[in-house]
């Protein structure tokens, strides 16, 4: 993978202020609010929102990696890129990894500002599950991200994005708790890679197991062995047309 443009990628993902404040400063501000709200002095859910909040900054992150290729397909630059030694599978995985890296700043800056202010406390092994469990299981999330922008446009990826991440976080959890939805919601969620997410990181701060480890990675494994399949499908089709 060409260090260049991986490097230019995350340079141009960082000058975006909207992907500033959705993935970064929105989780932050929505877990203050969240836990000022809901924590009361007999029951504190402040270390439950931070993983919402930072499992959802992850998201936001991981679908600017669909948007920024929309718009790199409708103006051609695509296209262009085909015709360099970059290669396919250099140009998904440098839209792939940089969209892994620029989700780290949320998965830093929510769990400090829930130590420093809410004083959430965790042991290490907790917080290197929380932080590497939400970082490594949003890879599904990366992967769909570009999928959608291989069929998106620069008009569509917004509202796109917004109700796959809404309609997704909302049945994964991130939102309301899986336990007060209807049986047949909750059946629903556990189809989604944010239910996943979620149920491999949460025992970190409460005590419901709701599933066990192995079987929380190998549906978010499967989840990126077919979304991956369906990206490289999709990039390839897009590349005989050239």
């Amino acid at each position: 993978m060409n260090p260049t443009y991986l490097k230019t990628e995350i340079v141009r993902t960082f000058r975006s202020t909207r992907f500033v404040f959705f993935a970064v400063a929105f989780p932050v501000l929505m877990f203050l609010l969240q836990a000022n709200v809901f924590s009361t002095a007999n029951v504190d859910i402040s270390g439950v929102i931070m993983v919402n909040m930072m499992a959802f900054g992850t998201f936001s992150a991981a679908m600017t990696s669909g948007a920024k290729l929309a718009i790199e397909r409708s103006t051609g630059w695509q296209r262009q890129l085909r015709l360099t030694p970059l290669t396919g599978t250099g140009y998904l995985g440098g839209k792939a990894l940089s969209a892994m890296l620029v989700a780290l700043p949320s998965l830093l800056v929510v769990p400090l500002v829930g130590v420093l202010v809410q004083g959430v406390h965790l042991d290490a092994a907790g917080w290197l599950r929380l932080v590497f469990g939400i970082w490594l299981g949003a890879i599904p999330l990366v992967l769909l991200g570009l999928l959608l922008g291989q069929f998106g446009t620069p008009e569509s990826m917004q509202p796109m994005n917004m109700i796959v991440m809404m309609g997704m976080g909302f049945l994964g959890g991130l939102w309301i708790p899986i336990d007060g939805m209807p049986s047949w919601m909750a059946d629903i969620a556990q189809a989604t890679p944010t239910y996943w997410l979620i149920q491999l990181v949460r025992p970190v701060v409460t005590d419901n197991l709701t599933v066990s480890l192995p079987a929380a990675l190998g549906v978010l494994a499967a989840w990126t062995v077919v979304l991956g399949a369906l990206v490289i499908r999709r990039y390839r089709k897009d590349s005989a047309r050239v």
